[in-house]
């Protein structure tokens, strides 16, 4: 269970937000207001914060995030805004956010992108390796190995595979893919996470050894051992 600070002056966009959460298990709190975000950010624990970009016509809530990492609180924070520039999502990243999403958004979306922040938190930043079965992925030294197979990707393969692993066994639109990896929105006319995802399956699967990508149907891909009705 995570105790999440929802940072957000539209109350229905936080209730949304919010219940969500809670509907998965976890306790959510929301805060509407600059200064009672701010008192609450620093005063308690969160696994997570959710940080609206725009608290109103005059609080800008990278201000907040600034003071949060002022006072050496590395909680991981997830900031929403309405802003997609790109300038503007590499100002949320350098005044310390840990993920930028746009609106409008999908509640499933949200939620693995703040799962994958928390499990990167509680496993530690140093986390030098990820698995999956016999596969095994090295952060470090960027090598891949299945079943003592060393296998060769070129560094927007193992980007792609690495996002794959730090969300296993989760359906990940096309959208997410994209956004994630190529760091650009998604084009629905184009084929490119279709084209990487073979090449990537060819790659992982020597003869004889189970698929572990798995398509999603109407959704996207995902990573894991048990293809559960996916082909």
């Amino acid at each position: 269970m995570w105790r999440c600070l929802v940072i957000e002056d539209d109350l229905e966009n936080a209730r949304y937000i919010a219940d969500g959460l809670r509907a998965q298990g976890h306790v959510a709190i929301i805060a509407s207001e600059a200064r009672d975000a701010l008192q609450r950010a620093s005063g308690e624990h969160w696994d997570v914060v959710v940080l609206d970009r725009m608290l109103g016509p005059q609080v800008d809530g990278l201000h907040i995030l600034h003071t949060m990492r002022g006072l050496g609180l590395r909680t991981p924070v997830l900031v929403l805004s309405a802003l997609s520039a790109l300038d503007e999502r590499v100002r949320g990243l350098k005044a310390g956010g840990d993920d930028y999403l746009t609106k409008p958004f999908a509640f499933s979306e949200l939620f693995a992108r703040i799962e994958a922040l928390v499990r990167r938190t509680r496993t530690g930043d140093e986390a030098k390796a990820l698995h999956l079965g016999g596969l095994r992925l090295d952060l470090v030294h960027r090598t891949v190995h299945r079943n003592g197979r060393a296998i060769a990707l070129k560094p927007r393969e193992f980007r792609l595979l690495a996002y794959l692993l730090m969300h296993a066994e989760q359906p990940l639109t096309r959208t997410m893919l994209l956004e994630a990896v190529w760091d650009y929105r998604f084009d629905p006319q184009t084929n490119l996470i279709d084209v990487q995802i073979s090449r990537l399956r060819q790659k992982l699967q020597a003869p004889g050894e189970e698929p572990l990508i798995h398509t999603v149907r109407g959704v996207g891909y995902r990573i894991g051992l048990h293809p559960e009705g996916h082909a």
